[in-house]
């Protein structure tokens, strides 16, 4: 089961408004979530990691349910690539521990081998290896990378490696809605990417290192929806 911000490109999913290394600063960015139903609350971070290292968390909980996931990565100029990930995800109490899989695993991006590889939760045809290729992102790097190359005015296409496979996703921009983040109203763009059973959609706010709005949906139907409360 891909994880839905990994989806995103999706999904969602996120950057900072330069293209520089230099630009990239840590951020906490909290969020009112809905999660396959559920009401819930998000929270993402960036942090330095050690040397030209940064790691990139999501945490949702509520009702009983919680998806974590992270990502390390590095950033050499314009060049951002991941290292490692970990998604996982389980129903704790109530309805959520009938509804929510418990599922964790863990990506391997290993440039010296050009190679990534994936433990845990997965099908043995979805371990890999997987060859990689220069600017190969994986979800949760691919959502700093569509508001960083939005921004910058280029292409918002991605070859997406995870869950054992490698694919391409382009987001098109969809037009642009009024948005309201702690209580002051903003102009978004929305962009989008989608198949003939998913789609993301992703709020994008001049100035700001994380979408306003992320949601992803699976066969017509929500499944998670986070909304920027507050950034810092």
């Amino acid at each position: 089961m891909t994880s839905p911000l990994r989806s995103i490109a999706a999904a969602a999913l996120l950057a900072l408004a330069s293209a520089t290394a230099a630009a990239v600063e840590p951020f906490t960015a909290d969020y009112a979530a809905q999660y396959m139903g559920m009401q819930a609350t998000g929270r993402m971070t960036l942090e330095p990691a050690g040397g030209n290292r940064w790691k990139y968390s999501l945490q949702v909980s509520g009702a009983g349910a919680r998806l974590e996931q992270n990502t390390v990565f590095e950033a050499e100029g314009e060049q951002w690539r991941p290292v490692s990930s970990h998604d996982s995800q389980r129903g704790e109490s109530g309805l959520a521990a009938m509804l929510v899989k418990p599922r964790s695993t863990t990506a391997t991006y290993d440039w010296s081998r050009g190679q990534a590889t994936w433990d845990g939760d997965v099908k043995q045809d979805r371990r890999g290896p997987v060859r990689l290729q220069p600017g190969d992102v994986d979800g949760m790097l691919m959502n700093l990378a569509l508001v960083r190359d939005f921004q910058a005015g280029k292409p918002l296409s991605y070859r997406l490696v995870e869950d054992g496979r490698a694919r391409k996703q382009v987001f098109r921009p969809a037009g642009t809605e009024s948005i309201t983040v702690a209580g002051k109203t903003h102009t978004a763009t929305k962009v989008t990417w989608k198949n003939d059973e998913r789609s993301i959609t992703a709020w994008i706010v001049e100035g700001f290192p994380v979408p306003a709005r992320i949601l992803q949906q699976r066969g017509g139907r929500d499944h998670i929806d986070l909304r920027l409360n507050s950034l810092r």
